[in-house]
């Protein structure tokens, strides 16, 4: 039920066509870039995508080792069985040795992906606020997973058969409590907030919302010069949390007009609801996901793997949420990307200059060193947003170049 109603979801919801005249062919490389740019992009996102695939493939390999084989569950058990206590302590004991192992076997990727950062002045981060940055991001890693592992051991301790039902239904409200908490809750652990001054760039902004009849809640500056140079902007939340945000890289590096097809973009995903979008598909998504879970652990079960009412499942839950979750990747990266085409294409119609917005996805793509030829399957699998190439097609066609 989930599956259908999320495929469903996905044909009504998501513009996958929302270029008009349909798809467009990326501009060649070199009408944007010099060669001398385009191999410093290349060779740094040879090595970013080195460090961050071999973390992917370790920590894929280790959770499915201590999920799906006898040895590494017996292992994970022998560890978190003296937890004294009810079994929902030894639950999050069971998420807390999992999520650790696997971050002290992959830091050192983390670590290598960050030199390269601060080799390529992408950052300049002291290491001390990375690794605070590591602790306070594998915190609400384990309270996420934690809760998420105790409502169903709970569940299928209560409710034997009909504990599918009753966690998917679960799932989906938490995904939507979660769209309302984590503005407000989690990005002030990670950045600073202020409101953008008032000025030509703030009336630029509040004229464009006018326009685009976006009800703005607050338009807020993150600190994120701390750990990054590049540039960016987003919107999160909606209802009361609503906000949008860019980066003060971004507000002291590009020319307000620039600037402003940045915010254009982002008050267009607020136009369309974007972010309710998201979290109605992303509920329906994690009803399904609930519902192949159990599938899952019920044929796990008939060849010795624990049952779903007990803590030593934990290590089998996390490892089949690791590899759905890269599975479901391309479905989840092709929606976004459908949604992120929209917002680019409202964005020139908003301010009418599809000059700025050229001129703009260039100096982000090189002040990021971001590939304008990725592989096909990175851009596939991992892609959130179109290409860059792609992007400045859609705004020349847009604009009627």
């Amino acid at each position: 039920m989930g599956l259908v109603v999320l495929v469903v979801l996905g044909v009504l919801l998501v513009p996958w066509d929302a270029v008009p005249g349909g798809p467009v062919e990326p501009v060649p490389a070199h009408e944007l870039f010099t060669d001398a740019q385009l191999a410093r992009a290349e060779a740094y996102s040879r090595w970013a995508r080195v460090w961050s695939w071999s973390s992917l493939g370790v920590s894929l390999a280790v959770a499915c080792w201590l999920g799906l084989s006898a040895r590494g569950r017996r292992l994970v058990g022998r560890a978190t069985s003296r937890v004294p206590g009810p079994w929902w302590l030894q639950a999050v004991a069971a998420v807390v040795v999992l999520t650790v192992v696997g971050r002290l076997l992959t830091l050192p990727f983390a670590v290598g992906l960050q030199r390269l950062r601060l080799d390529r002045g992408l950052t300049g981060q002291a290491w001390t606020a990375f690794a605070t940055d590591v602790v306070l991001r594998e915190a609400v890693a384990v309270v996420v997973a934690s809760i998420g592992v105790v409502v169903v051991i709970g569940c299928a301790r209560r409710w034997c058969r009909a504990w599918p039902a009753v966690v998917g239904t679960l799932a989906a409200a938490l995904v939507v409590v979660g769209s309302f908490v984590y503005p407000v809750a989690v990005e002030p652990l990670f950045n600073d907030f202020e409101p953008l001054p008032d000025g030509p760039l703030r009336a630029g902004i509040l004229e464009l919302a006018d326009r685009e009849g976006v009800r703005v809640d607050d338009v807020l500056v993150a600190d994120a010069s701390r750990r990054t140079t590049t540039l960016n902007a987003y919107v999160s939340g909606f209802g009361g949390t609503r906000r949008v945000v860019v980066y003060d890289t971004l507000v002291e590096t590009l020319d307000d007009d620039e600037a402003l097809s940045v915010v254009a973009h982002e008050l267009a995903h607020a136009s369309h609801g974007d972010v309710v979008t998201g979290t109605v598909l992303g509920a329906a998504g994690a009803a399904a996901g609930v519902g192949l879970l159990a599938l899952a652990l019920g044929w796990l079960r008939r060849r010795g793997a624990p049952g779903p009412g007990e803590p030593a499942v934990v290590p089998v839950v996390l490892a089949l949420v690791a590899v759905a979750t890269l599975l479901a990747a391309p479905a989840q990266n092709a929606v976004s990307r459908a949604i992120e085409t929209r917002a680019d294409v409202d964005a020139v119609r908003a301010t009418g200059d599809p000059d700025a917005f050229v001129a703009m996805q260039r100096r982000l793509t090189l002040r990021s060193l971001a590939d304008p030829t990725p592989p096909a399957l990175a851009a596939l699998w991992f892609g959130t947003h179109p290409g860059v190439l792609t992007r400045v097609a859609v705004a020349e066609r847009v604009g009627g170049r």
